[in-house]
């Protein structure tokens, strides 16, 4: 999977998809550092070691570089930056039985405005999963030679 390259000065606004969630009783927000244990453990069951790890990195920053997505306080999903190198995003994740709801793009809008309310104006997406989600939610393009990337020789 390739990286992937975002301009942040040329972000679509996140308020109105966090505001049609936050209606529907979906609130995107910034994880606090009491939930680490929770975030980091859900994140471990949900998805892998790997993806705990780097999260648990996000909860190491002040601010924490973790969005989570709840609801009736239950976790839906997540979204780091900066765990594995400095203007990365990733990892995230939404649980499976909650794709489809535009989860994972509030996540994904809220944390790229946040590196760009941090100084960046790029943001690079390790690894990028689903290419053309990222294309169309924040016009990403693929970094070209980047397989695999800062993930070679990964244990």
């Amino acid at each position: 999977m390739p990286d992937m390259l975002v301009k942040l000065y040329e972000l679509p606004a996140s308020g109105p998809l966090v505001q049609k969630l936050s209606e529907s009783g979906i609130e995107i927000r910034r994880a606090l550092a009491p939930e680490k244990h929770v975030v980091v453990e859900w994140v471990r069951q949900m998805f892998n070691e790997g993806w705990a790890s780097e999260c648990e990195v996000a909860f190491s920053r002040l601010p924490v570089s973790c969005y989570i997505a709840v609801e009736n306080k239950k976790i839906l999903g997540f979204a780091c930056y900066d765990s594995t190198c400095k203007n990365f995003f990733g990892p995230t994740g939404v649980d499976e039985t909650y794709r489809g709801k535009s989860i994972g793009k509030a996540l994904l809008l809220e944390s790229m405005h946040a590196m760009s309310g941090e100084g960046y104006a790029y943001a690079v997406i390790g690894g990028a999963g689903p290419i053309d989600f990222y294309a169309g939610a924040v016009g990403a393009v693929e970094i070209a030679g980047s397989v695999p990337g800062i993930y070679r020789g990964l244990l």
